[in-house]
């Protein structure tokens, strides 16, 4: 996977590279890299968490997310968040993190921690200099973010230390309906989450969708760079999808409350794309 997740539409039968009938290294290489994923995906499916906070506050691991907020032309609040998820996911299920992967160590010891994320924005050379810290950035549409690797609170990189956590909001937009073929991470309107908690939310969000999928599944999303809709739902909605979560067909984030609402609020839940 390269850094950068961006939109990627092939025809199977226009493209030999992606019919294995017509190039069969091509397919051997395919299936070489399904199972490199297989085995990341497990790890995502055993969860996170677990060993707690260190007493070291230094030591605490966090996730750092950037999300690009220009002045002039800020961005649809749901594209600028579906670009935060798709980004955290990216980063989870990146070869780089996995075994003898040069993100190994860092990932693993973030994750088998208490899971935390910080969302900050930056604009102009501030997104510039963002983007020379190891991490994955996704595009959707013109609109970015990035995941970067996770570390102790101590050791964040100064480049993005210094950027702002809070701050800036965005205005609710109206998206129109999402798409079928895409999961959807729904987020509880009801709660007013600015916009770095709602990213941090959807973030875990996409980690738990695909740690839930089975691995073709998993596999599938990642072949078409982890994309999803982010819509709000109002009370009505948000009562039909607690009870998906109930019977099994739906994932939920329950917050710990570090910021903004309570602990054990249900901040995102999330669907598998329709075909799924």
């Amino acid at each position: 996977m390269t850094d950068a997740v961006t939109d990627a539409v092939t025809d199977a039968g226009a493209n030999p590279e992606a019919n294995p009938e017509a190039n069969p290294e091509a397919a051997s290489e395919s299936s070489a890299g399904f199972e490199g994923f297989r085995v990341r995906h497990a790890e995502l499916a055993r969860g996170y968490g677990g060993a707690g906070d260190p007493d070291d506050p230094d030591r605490v691991q966090a996730m750092q997310m950037v999300l690009h907020l220009p002045k002039a032309d800020p961005p649809p609040r749901s594209a600028l968040l579906a670009a935060a998820a798709s980004s955290v996911v990216a980063l989870c299920l990146d070869e780089r993190v996995g075994p003898g992967g040069p993100w190994e160590h860092a990932y693993l010891t973030w994750k088998h921690s208490r899971i935390r994320k910080v969302a900050r924005r930056a604009r102009g050379a501030q997104w510039t200099a963002a983007n020379e810290v190891e991490g994955i950035t996704v595009d959707v549409g013109g609109v970015q973010a990035r995941a970067l690797v996770p570390s102790a609170v101590s050791a964040v990189d100064p480049r993005i230390k210094r950027l702002q956590i809070g701050g800036t909001d965005l205005e609710h937009d109206e998206p129109g309906p999402p798409d079928p073929d895409l999961p959807v991470l729904w987020i509880n309107a009801k709660l007013g989450m600015t916009v770095g908690k709602a990213a941090a939310q959807v973030g875990h969000a996409s980690m738990l969708l695909a740690g839930a999928l089975s691995p073709e599944n998993a596999w599938r999303w990642a072949e078409c760079g982890f994309r999803c809709s982010v819509r709000e739902a109002d009370v009505t909605r948000w009562r039909s999808l607690a009870a998906r979560v109930s019977d099994g067909s739906a994932v939920a984030v329950r917050d710990a409350g570090f910021t903004e609402i309570a602990p054990g609020s249900l901040t995102v839940i999330t669907l598998p794309a329709e075909s799924w």
